[in-house]
């Protein structure tokens, strides 16, 4: 389908099923995960050697605006962290009333606190815009605002969030979306957004991770190799961890579950450790930002190349935080496009339309030339099969020796266009 025909309901929830070998399968059947003991669950974290970069940032004065399924500002761990925002929707409720639970499982794994045993954000001193849009599922349920998704991109170009981040996908591209998307560049702002998690249903590119201006997030598992779920090919720029990270089992949020995050997930850790980065270094453009994030990222074949599963490699926020290292680059150059982007203000310098910068009230709640299919293995061996190419989790985040993945739920968010 192209740009400005009729779009067909747009997005739905999926639950994918898969497992340890991917062979014992829990379809529908999450596994409960107390709130005390869901952050011994969040395995990246000392990984990525959160506790030590948090010594020198936590990610404060960043904001990030999550264009999702809305943001609940009342769980214990995001208490005093979400701004307002806007529900783009045009259905009952605001950005604030999260109608599936994925929007605040997102932020929480942006920005969370922690508290109350709820989940640890990688950058817990960075703030949330929540960006309300609707699936499949609450557009069948109630009449919606059919240019949703666009109108939420452009409104976080407009806030004073300097990263973006949205965990839904769609097979389709759309003239509009993509004008959106142009617009939050040339407004200087940092646009992650998940590949998708179809790798096994027929590895179709997503949108809007394939749009040359978004930096298309994939999912690796506890051994540094990209998820057999998570979408391949040309829209792969880095990855981050999505696989085995409990999230909030529905809109209740009454308990964690264990699963599969998916590259919704990735795109949040993703996201979160730009916000590390960019606060580190408050006077960076969104190109130097990322610049920095693909020179360190985590590889075993050569700087500069691309892999179709991994992108530059798996991000490494610690390796600029924590021993300074990264080329930032040209300022006004962009690393997806290598081409000159319209001025690309640091946050400082952003003429944007400020958000609120009070917390809001507890409410009712590619890109560049694809490299080789096949990506060297940590020990050694190669894959093009199944999208297991990667390297050890020593090489990518940070030295600690990695595990299988056991089998779970995969999270998955797809956005299917059409007119509503």
């Amino acid at each position: 389908m192209t740009a400005g025909m009729h779009r067909p309901q747009k997005r739905v929830v999926v639950a994918l099923a898969a497992g340890a070998a991917w062979g014992m399968v829990f379809a529908g059947l999450a596994q409960p995960a107390a709130a005390a003991d869901v952050q011994s669950k969040q395995w990246y974290l000392s990984a990525m050697q959160a506790e030590e970069m948090w010594k020198i940032t936590t990610g404060e004065g960043i904001k990030v605006a999550v264009i999702d399924t809305g943001v609940n500002p009342s769980t214990p761990s995001l208490k005093g962290q979400v701004l307002k925002g806007l529900d783009a929707t045009g259905a009952p409720g605001d950005e604030h009333d999260d109608y599936r639970g994925h929007g605040t499982n997102m932020a929480e794994l942006i920005a969370g606190t922690g508290k109350g045993g709820g989940l640890r954000g990688l950058a817990p001193g960075a703030k949330i815009i929540p960006m309300r849009i609707s699936d499949t599922e609450f557009q069948n349920e109630n009449s919606v605002n059919a240019r949703d998704a666009e109108d939420a991109i452009r409104a976080a170009a407009d806030s004073d969030a300097q990263i973006i981040s949205m965990s839904f996908a769609s097979d389709y591209s759309d003239q509009d979306e993509r004008a959106a998307v142009k617009y939050a560049q040339s407004k200087g702002k940092l646009f992650f957004a998940g590949v998708g998690n179809n790798a096994e249903e027929g590895n179709k590119q997503q949108f809007p991770a394939a749009y040359p201006q978004v930096v298309g997030v994939s999912s690796a598992d506890r051994d540094g190799k990209v998820s057999e779920f998570s979408t391949n090919g040309n829209s792969v720029d880095i990855a981050a961890p999505g696989s085995d990270i409990p999230r909030w089992c529905n809109n209740s949020f009454k308990k964690y579950c264990d699963g599969e995050g998916g590259t919704s997930a990735a795109t949040a850790i993703a996201s979160a450790s730009a916000a590390l980065v960019w606060s580190a270094n408050p006077d960076w453009t969104a190109n130097q930002v990322l610049n920095v994030l693909f020179d360190t990222a985590g590889r075993d074949w050569k700087k500069g190349d691309r892999s179709s599963y991994l992108g530059h490699g798996l991000i490494r926020p610690a390796m600029n935080i924590l021993k300074g290292k990264g080329d930032p680059g040209d300022p006004n150059i962009s690393p997806l496009t290598n081409e000159r982007t319209n001025d690309s203000p640091a946050p400082s310098e952003q003429a944007s339309t400020p958000a609120s910068d009070q917390p809001a009230q507890s409410g009712n709640g590619g890109n560049g030339s694809e490299a080789d299919e096949t990506v060297a293995a940590g020990d050694g061996s190669t894959s093009a099969s199944g999208g297991d190419g990667g390297a050890p989790l020593s090489l990518i985040l940070g030295g600690i020796a990695g595990v299988a993945v056991l089998g779970a739920v995969v999270f998955v968010l797809v956005r299917r266009r059409g007119a509503a």
